[in-house]
């Protein structure tokens, strides 16, 4: 699978494959904004998978860097997927999902087709 523009719910995402490089970087984040720039893609969907190893271990600093540049940039972020083995070991990352799933811009769920329901 490739990374690819496709429609959820009537709004236009890129969708990253679960199988490319891993992400983990503010720096990463700017890449993938820089690869619509220009473009009317509003939503970037991102597999759990995708994230290198302690993204989603909130002492590193990472998770919050990296979804602040889509919220700096003005586009939204979905990362699906089973995030149950770090949501179990650690109250601040299950407190920062219930959080950014209570907004409009940043969502942690299960499979894109919440995304869709989320979008309509």
């Amino acid at each position: 699978m490739t990374d690819t523009v496709t429609d959820i719910g009537g709004t236009t995402a890129f969708v990253l494959a679960p199988d490319g490089p891993k992400l983990s970087t503010e720096q990463d984040a700017v890449d993938i904004i820089g690869q619509l720039w220009g473009q009317p893609v509003p939503l970037v969907v991102i597999p759990v998978e995708r994230f290198a190893d302690g993204v989603f271990d909130l002492r590193t600093t990472l998770l919050g860097h990296f979804t602040q540049k889509f919220i700096g940039y003005g586009k939204s972020l979905a990362i699906v997927g089973d995030l149950g083995e770090h949501l179990a070991g650690s109250e601040p990352l299950r407190a920062y999902v219930r959080e950014s799933n209570r907004g409009s811009r940043i969502w942690f769920l299960d499979d894109v087709n919440q995304v869709a329901a989320r979008l309509g």
